[in-house]
């Protein structure tokens, strides 16, 4: 396990609301963009939390970004696709909320993963 039980705590919870989060920009159309926003970034914190230091993780992520070089390490490569997803949902038009709500339910379900991966528990 990669989490100690405050990180692991604090994974769970962001995980958790990530969900809470998405399910009401799917029953609130009026507030899907700022929710489905919220959503994605929530799940993002969760992943970080869950691997260690969210500052730290989210430092080597932006760094790794900045560089034209190809990312070999897999779970950097994986790290990257998150924030992008993030970039895409934060610059989706307002009226094209659908697809921003795919795409932050794929990451969600991706989160999940990883987050009981390296906790293993279930949030």
């Amino acid at each position: 396990m990669m989490a100690d039980e405050y990180r692991k705590g604090w994974a769970l919870r962001y995980l958790r609301e990530a969900k809470a989060e998405l399910l009401a920009a799917r029953k609130t159309p009026y507030m899907a963009p700022s929710l489905t926003l919220e959503a994605v970034r929530k799940a993002q914190v969760a992943v970080y939390y869950s691997m260690g230091d969210p500052a730290f993780v989210e430092a080597i992520v932006r760094q790794a970004m900045g560089m034209d070089q190809n990312i070999k390490d897999p779970t950097l490569r994986c790290l990257i696709e998150i924030e992008r997803t993030v970039q895409q949902v934060v610059h989706s038009p307002q009226s094209n909320h659908e697809k921003a709500i795919e795409q932050a339910n794929s990451l969600i379900q991706t989160a999940s993963d990883i987050v009981e991966l390296l906790t293993g528990e279930t949030a």
